[in-house]
């Protein structure tokens, strides 16, 4: 079956002629459009089956509207940011049974620079296999795709700031075009510590990120305002202060006056996957809730933001998630505990995952330090295995996928519980206007005809 015999064309919208025919038959093109092997094509499989995807309903959003309403007050629930490294379409529908189940609305997709290369996920096909996903559960309304950590890589800019510069604008523009409407831009990399004021270390910081901003601006669609999110700490280095977010957050209003960020990543104290120990298990850490909730009163009370970010948060103990909520914090971002489970289940066939490793070894053996034991540097790498072997994960038949789901799902719905977001349908439909973006480009319109 082609996506044609679901849908038909009038003028340039993209209409369903046969809404259960269409919903049955999306396993297999959303596969047929991932692993397309002229790119050309798949661009338009992937457009033509996002438009459809809209067409039943499942939209991409900006979360501005609801950020905006957590400046004012805040509602009780901390948003989970999920980055979906493999299995992209499974997890996802998994991630959606259960907010069907818990009517979740406040929730985000996202995938980050560095993500987008080693799992072999461009933005177009991310938010495709997203809504593909949401529409085969029966979830409609508002979805919120998110592009992490849009990061200006310090060794690139200083040896060449116009291309580095260049490479992000390049990076943004594609997402959005992919209907990524929420971009977090991080230039904390840029703060230059030897500076004497806080104000003078932040200006690298601020000032890009007001360029990037502004760019953002001129190039979002109509009716859509992309919230944008800013960062002062780079994640796993010395903790945020209150000096450092005022300095921060002044001068970019200095530098850019129009709809700014909308919330703020900050550090606490946890680094991204976890601290690695020799035996690859991971080390006890210690967040710093109190400067949580103090930079995020901060940022509400005093610039309007929803309050503040916790990145690397997936591989704490399940206890800590109840304080997230606690403190106000506005967003936590959650990837590498996803991974692990998958890795790590019972049900992954020992076989397959020994493949995968020897994979890894073989593609990415010349990154392990001299100081690394095999089991820290497996546990730092495998998350490149997924793009590697994309579609043998993909191929793994239904009764190993199912049950890794049913563990995924235990996972999402524990997290949905301590973050508070269940029943946030509601405020999430109130606060939240989607705006349906026509993407359909001529060679899209002809796999219709």
């Amino acid at each position: 079956m082609e996506i044609k015999d679901f849908c038909s064309l009038e003028g340039d919208s993209l209409k369903i002629t046969d809404h259960e025919g269409f919903k049955n038959s999306l396993d297999s093109l959303t596969y047929d459009a991932v692993f397309e092997a002229d790119e050309e094509m798949k661009k338009s499989k992937l457009t033509v089956l996002k438009e459809a995807c809209k067409a039943m309903g499942a939209v991409p959003a900006s979360i501005q509207g609801l950020y905006e309403s957590m400046g004012k007050e805040f509602p009780g629930f901390t948003v989970p940011a999920m980055n979906i490294r493999g299995l992209t379409y499974d997890t996802c529908r998994a991630v959606f049974r259960v907010a069907q189940r818990m009517d979740v609305g406040a929730m985000i997709f996202e995938i980050a620079r560095s993500e987008i290369g080693y799992t072999k996920q461009r933005p177009l096909e991310y938010s495709t296999v997203v809504l593909a996903a949401a529409v085969k559960e029966g979830y409609d309304g508002p979805v919120f795709i998110q592009g992490d950590h849009f990061q200006i890589v310090r060794k690139y800019f200083i040896s060449d700031p116009d291309t580095e510069v260049g490479y992000v604008k390049g990076l943004i523009a594609e997402a959005i075009e992919a209907e990524f409407y929420n971009i977090d831009i991080d230039t904390s990399t840029l703060v230059d510590l030897s500076k004497e004021t806080i104000k003078e270390q932040q200006f690298p910081n601020f000032h890009n990120a007001a360029l990037l901003t502004k760019h953002i601006r001129d190039i979002e669609p109509g009716g859509v305002t992309v919230s944008v999110g800013g960062e002062i700490g780079e994640i796993g280095g010395k903790n945020s202060d209150t000096d450092e977010l005022k300095a921060y957050l002044e001068g970019f209003k200095e530098e850019f006056s129009g709809t700014g960020i909308s919330k703020m990543s900050v550090q606490t104290g946890t680094s991204h996957g976890g601290v690695v120990l020799p035996d690859g298990t991971l080390a006890q850490v210690k967040i710093d809730f109190e400067t949580l909730r103090t930079l995020s009163e901060i940022s509400r009370k005093d610039f309007g933001l929803s309050g503040c970010v916790q990145h690397g948060a997936s591989t704490l103990p399940d206890d800590a998630f109840d304080m997230f909520p606690e403190t106000t914090t506005s967003e936590v971002h959650l990837a590498t505990g996803f991974q692990n489970i998958i890795y790590d289940s019972k049900h992954l066939p020992a076989d397959f995952q020994k493949a995968a490793y020897e994979n890894i070894h073989k593609e990415f053996g010349g990154e392990q330090k001299d100081n690394d034991s095999n089991e820290q540097f497996m546990y730092k790498t495998r998350k490149k295995g997924f793009g590697q072997i994309k579609q043998k994960w993909w191929d793994l038949p239904a009764d190993v996928r199912e049950p890794i789901m049913k563990e995924l799902e235990e996972k999402f719905e524990l997290l949905f519980k301590k973050l508070k977001v269940g029943n946030t349908v509601e405020i999430t439909n109130k606060t939240v206007k989607p705006s349906v973006v026509r993407k359909l480009s001529d060679d899209a319109k002809a796999l219709l005809s």
